[in-house]
């Protein structure tokens, strides 16, 4: 793991991730892919990955604030936006894309939306930095950066346009 000095560049982490997802992609010889991102972060990264990979299906965006479990401790968010998924996921190998995994929460909730929709063939969790701190056994497929954080920081990716990691310490 590494200790953070300095934040990566997000656009240098998101050519990495492209060029692992193109590579994984032709590893597993999978087709009729689907590419879904979790907002906002990452529908932000999928949107990227979306323009390098020059995908043609629709890109899908999953907003998982009904499907948090701490939903009724901390309430509605008050930015929730629609889930978009323009196709069917029924037997669809699905590219589920985030920008941070750190508890597996999300991507937690993120699949029990998408299995609401349909059952998959595959999932492949790709995201932007794996950080510690995991309390469900969820680890992403593809990562461009693994980072250890001191207690009380946290990353924060800010965008959509020019996107950049913020370290944020809650000292």
């Amino acid at each position: 793991m590494t200790q953070i000095t300095t934040l990566p560049e997000v656009e240098q982490l998101i050519a990495q991730l492209a060029d692992q997802l193109k590579q994984y992609i032709s590893d597993k010889q999978l087709d009729h892919i689907a590419m879904v991102g979790i907002h906002s972060g990452g529908v932000w990264i999928a949107e990227r990955l979306h323009q390098l990979l020059q995908h043609d299906e629709a890109l899908g965006a999953l907003d998982i604030s009904f499907y948090r479990d701490d939903y009724t401790r901390v309430g509605l968010n008050p930015n929730v936006k629609p889930s978009n998924l323009p196709f069917a996921t029924e037997d669809r190998h699905i590219v589920l894309v985030d920008d941070v995994v750190m508890s597996g929460r999300t991507i937690r909730a993120a699949m029990n939306e998408l299995f609401d929709y349909g059952r998959p063939a595959s999932i492949t969790l790709v995201t932007l930095l794996d950080l510690p701190g995991r309390e469900l056994p969820i680890q992403p497929d593809l990562c461009a950066q693994t980072l250890n954080l001191a207690p009380g920081e946290r990353i924060k990716l800010t965008g959509p346009e020019n996107m950049a990691l913020e370290l944020q310490s809650s000292e």
